[in-house]
């Protein structure tokens, strides 16, 4: 059995912060408004020439530092984002050349929204699996800032800027059982019914302008809690395990009230669940990374714990991945 384990995790965020109190001097909300209905207290905003590239680029290289590796030992990049340095090329190739890797391998962008981390490690996950490659730079990066109407309190609120990175490396002794360090399963899904929920106003072959998001905050909510719960849960059980069973759930940072909603669909503790969201809001592709990253860097997430990591975005899209630390 052949399986994608991580070896290493990097992140970054800008040093820009826009706290409840500064958007509250530009339109009309308040700390108190934002924090009881989102958990978000603050977010990290990218300086005016700071691009996504930027942001994938600096996380990358963190990762690679700790994994004790070069651009050149990374056979492929899957770069998860939904604000693109440019509409094409891609991304990735940006961060490729950056790197240093040459034209070795490979490097292309995913766009899942929300869940694009988790399509992402997905699909890098498979490559490895099949023998295709043998090490992976996985990225989650956004400059969500970009896509804001700062007149609209309901959506500038929640985003915020950053970058998250893990490295995947094949494993042949793997033994194919949940006992093995690795991604163990990922499940996708998607119900393009629902794109008008949450949204950008924009694009090139419909405005040839960016856009800005637009959301039904109420029907987005409420998705999010039914999608979310069933795909943890079907991740359990096609790896025969239980609640109590994952040491660490590292949910999507969109709303604290979503994230405990999930939690308590698992039957696990508060002190057992990675919440972000609080300094970071929603980064959207980035979020799980990044949150994944904190608690490696602060001594949670330790070798041999189970991580339940889940998402759902705009499209809908939604995903869970499980892997063994």
């Amino acid at each position: 059995m052949r399986r994608a384990k991580i070896i290493g995790c990097g992140s970054y965020l800008p040093e820009g912060v826009m706290t409840n109190d500064d958007l509250a001097r530009i339109i009309d909300t308040s700390n108190e408004w934002i924090e009881q209905r989102t958990g978000i207290k603050a977010r990290h905003i990218a300086g005016k020439k700071e691009t996504t590239s930027d942001m994938a680029t600096r996380a990358a290289r963190r990762a690679l530092e700790k994994a004790g590796l070069e651009g050149k030992d990374i056979d492929a990049i899957f770069l998860a984002t939904t604000t693109p340095d440019q509409t094409f090329p891609a991304t990735a190739v940006t961060v490729q050349d950056n790197l240093g890797m040459g034209d070795k391998g490979f490097a292309f962008d995913i766009q899942a929204v929300c869940s694009g981390f988790i399509y992402a490690l997905a699909t890098a996950d498979n490559f490895v699996k099949s023998g295709q490659i043998n090490r992976a730079l996985v990225i989650g990066a956004e400059r969500f800032s970009s896509l804001l109407d700062w007149t609209d309190r309901t959506t500038c609120v929640l985003f915020g800027d950053g970058a998250g990175a893990v490295i995947l490396e094949a494993d042949d002794a793997a033994k194919g059982t949940k006992k093995d360090r690795g991604i163990l399963s990922t499940h996708l899904h998607s119900e393009g019914a629902h794109r008008g929920q949450l949204y950008v106003d924009g694009g090139p072959a419909t405005t040839q302008t960016t856009g800005h998001v637009r959301m039904n905050g109420r029907e987005v909510f409420r998705h999010a809690v039914t999608r979310m719960g069933e795909v943890v849960v079907e991740a359990l059980k096609s790896n025969d395990l239980e609640g109590k069973d994952i040491q660490w759930l590292v949910p999507h940072q969109a709303n604290k009230r979503i994230i405990d909603a999930t939690a308590q669909k698992l039957g696990l503790p508060p002190e057992r669940v990675v919440i972000t969201v609080e300094q970071h809001g929603n980064t959207s592709a980035a979020s799980i990374p990044l949150a994944l990253c904190t608690a490696v860097e602060d001594g949670r997430i330790r070798s041999g714990d189970l991580i339940l990591m889940e998402a759902m975005g705009g499209g809908f899209t939604w995903g869970a991945a499980l892997a063994r630390w």
